[in-house]
């Protein structure tokens, strides 16, 4: 069985899905609040 090596990952495609992921949730939080917003106005 090989020996760990710890910080010796190669990390970047995970910290791009991460990167992106993370933009996801930040505009569709947006997305969301815009929507919400939206709606109460129309209800009144």
């Amino acid at each position: 069985m090989a020996e760990h090596k710890h910080g010796e990952m190669e990390i970047s495609v995970q910290e791009k899905t991460f990167a992106g992921f993370v933009k996801f949730v930040g505009w569709a939080a947006v997305c969301i609040l815009i929507f919400l917003v939206f709606l109460a106005i129309v209800n009144g």
